[in-house]
């Protein structure tokens, strides 16, 4: 039997293994782009939540950049956020030099609240 055979129908190459043969298949070579904390959750997410999307974006090559574009878009809504929910607070570097310790416990609020916006509208959406 020959090792590998083409298929006119369909376009496809096949591989003998064993006594089957097997599609040639290849996922299309993608744009690599760091994907950051805010692509990884996402990642988490949807390869437990949303596995028909995960398996779609990862066979059709666009998973890095999907998830590339996620963490651009929570990290710019991240920083927004925070600095305007610092601004409408009063948080500012008056008071950060007047009193740190109260700076440090309202921004570390400021930013958690930003963090949860930020999870519920893009990371588990």
């Amino acid at each position: 039997m020959e090792k590998t055979i083409y298929d006119e129908n369909n376009g496809l190459w096949y591989e003998l293994r064993g006594d089957y043969y097997i599609p040639c298949l290849t996922v299309p070579a993608q744009e690599e782009r760091p994907i950051g904390i805010w692509g990884q959750r996402h990642l988490q997410y949807i390869k437990q939540e949303r596995k028909p999307l995960y398996t779609e974006l990862l066979t059709s090559g666009r998973l890095n950049t999907y998830l590339a574009d996620i963490n651009e878009q929570a990290t710019e809504q991240m920083l927004l956020l925070t600095r305007q929910m610092a601004e409408r607070e009063g948080v500012t570097e008056q008071l950060k030099a007047q009193d740190q310790m109260l700076w440090v416990k309202r921004m570390n609020n400021i930013r958690d609240r930003a963090m949860e916006i930020v999870n519920h509208d893009l990371i588990y959406s």
